[in-house]
Parts: C-alpha cells; structure tokens; sequence
C-alpha cells in the first residue's frame, strides 16, 4: 500500500513540473525595467505596462520605479535590472566614467520643459541679475535651462544665478516666495503655475535643442548576453509609442493615473506636447549625445575627446524598421 502511495504521489508531482514548465509564465522570459520620475516623459513605459504590450512579447517584466536615476543606473550597473528609461545626462556620466551603458530607444529627443516666471518678468533682458530654480544643480533641468538661456542671450553664469530649489512643488514654493524669479518646469506643471499666477516664460521645446531627454538604456554585456530579450523589449516600447501618438482619450486616462491628475485643461496640454514629440521610429541619434558633450567639454577632457555615436545603439529600431514592423503600426 505504501509503495503503491509513494509511486501516485511521485506522478502527481512529475504531473505538476510538467505542468509548470509548460505554463505561459515559465515560457515568457524575464526582464526587469527600471524608471524614475513621475513625468509623462516616462509614458510609454506606464503603457507597455496597461496595455500588456511587454506580455505580448513574450516578456515576463518586472517594472520598477525608483527615486532618482543614480540609483537606477547603480541597479543596473550591479546586475539587478536590465535596462533603465533616464536620460543623456545619466548615460554620457556614467560611460564617460567607464561604464559600458549604451542608448538603444530615443523617447524624448528635446527639452519639453517651459521657462516660468514671476508674472513682472515680460522681456529676455528682465533675467538678468536674477535667481533661477532648477531641481538640483548638475540635472537635467540645470542643463536645460543654462542651454536655453543661452539660445535667448543670456550668459547663466555671469548674467543669472541657479540655484537648487527641489521639485515641481518646491519650485512652486520658491517663486511665491520670491527666493527664485523663474525656473523651469514641463507639462502638466505648466498649467498649475498658471493658475497659481506665474507666467509661462518660453516653451524650450521651441529651440529644438537636441537633447535626449528621456531614452532607455542598458549595457553591452547586456545586449551579448540578452540581445532577444532586449530586442523584444524595444519592439513593445515601439508599440507604446504608437499608442500615445494615435490613443488620445486612452492615453490622457494613463496620464492622469500616474500623476494622479484629474485637470482636463493639464492632461490635454501634457498630451499635446508629448504624443507631438515622441518619435514613430526611436532612433537613439548621436546628436542628442553631442549636445551634453559639448557642454561638458570645456570642463572636461573625457567629455571633449568623446565620440558621441559610441554611446548609442541604433540596431535595435533598424531591426524593427527592416521587419516593417513600425510601418505596420503605422500603417504608411
């Protein structure tokens, strides 16, 4: 009887492996996704998320935001995620510091920020001898705003002062303050200064600065050693892109879930100005590499000698179009 006993429970154990080895979840291959930054900059991966796309691949995903793009790039860097959606500033840093973190999708190939200012400032020259507010000193926001500063005319370092001044909210509280006259925020942000009195300066996305606001990174180890992975994760980010381009109700809806923003007027202007400057074709191009570099080279040596096409990867999106796989989405 025992014998008997032991032999049924082996087999329903044997049935249970086969089972499980056969079940959708074992079949689909993992990868973990990093993200920082509550922003609509980081859309398509909320949507490859909603929308099941990363599933749809084949793709068994654990997505994860963290605080701040250091620490995601730390994550990746010691092996406990794959890829990570941050900007140039993260990548041109790290890889200038011998890291081999490498771009493969562009998300966001400018400044989407707006310059905003106490509601006395109407003209350029009124920035002079002022105090502008950016997240913190050396971000991307700093960045943007020195670069923008310097397209109207104005030197940041000699004609303005820029101080960290924090968050979207902090900066809010700066300004009312009076410790910063202007600052730089994006969309839906833009409204809520509005409304709260402030004025809208300048849309930086109006000097098509090149500057890779937003992509996704991983390493070349990465890419050797998980190419189909990573490939497949790149189609799904192609896909989401669609979605936000052509799903405008669907898209808002996602929007205000994860800013946990209810305004019509905030969500149909952030929509406005994301869906306009996502690319149909992610091509992670060299020149929004070139514009960090160029900022960084008078102070640093690495930075001058750098060959910006060395810090992305274009096979990914040259794959999917060779595969009419965008062309599809599109329907072109």
């Amino acid at each position: 009887m025992q014998k008997i006993m032991r032999v049924a429970i082996t087999a329903i154990f044997v049935f249970i492996l086969l089972v499980a080895s056969f079940s959708p979840a074992h079949s689909q291959e993992r990868v973990r996704i990093a993200w920082a930054g509550a922003s609509p900059a980081n859309s398509p991966i909320w949507v490859v998320q909603e929308k099941g796309f990363l599933k749809k691949q084949g793709l068994d995903a654990e997505v994860i935001s963290i605080t701040a793009s250091p620490i995601a790039l730390q994550a990746m860097l010691a092996g406990e995620v794959d890829v990570i959606v941050t900007s140039v500033t993260t990548l041109v840093n790290s890889r200038l510091a011998g890291a081999d973190t490498v771009m493969i999708l562009g998300m966001v190939p400018t400044f989407v920020d707006h310059i905003i200012t106490l509601p006395s400032i109407t003209r350029v020259e009124e920035l002079k001898g002022k105090t502008g507010g950016v997240n913190r000193i050396g971000s991307t926001s700093d960045l943007g705003l020195r670069l923008a500063l310097r397209r109207l005319g104005i030197d940041p370092e000699k004609d303005t002062r820029i101080v960290t001044a924090g968050g979207n909210p902090e900066r809010f509280a700066a300004l009312s303050k009076g410790v910063v006259q202007f600052t730089i925020m994006p969309e839906p942000f833009v409204r809520e200064a509005e409304k709260l009195g402030f004025r809208d300066f300048l849309d930086i996305g109006s000097l098509k600065i090149p500057f890779w606001w937003n992509g996704v990174l991983t390493r070349e180890a990465i890419i050797k050693s998980k190419r189909p992975v990573v490939a497949k994760f790149a189609r799904a980010m192609t896909e989401a892109l669609h979605f936000l381009k052509t799903e405008k109700e669907a898209s808002k809806a996602i929007f205000s879930k994860n800013l946990r923003l209810t305004d019509p007027e905030g969500l149909e202007r952030a929509y406005k100005a994301y869906s306009g400057v996502f690319p149909q074709a992610p091509y992670p191009t060299s020149d929004g590499v070139k514009t960090l570099l160029d900022d960084m080279a008078p102070r640093n040596p690495k930075a001058a000698a750098a060959d910006p096409k060395t810090f992305v990867d274009m096979s990914f999106v040259q794959e999917l179009e060779a595969a009419g796989f965008i062309k599809q989405l599109y329907k072109k």
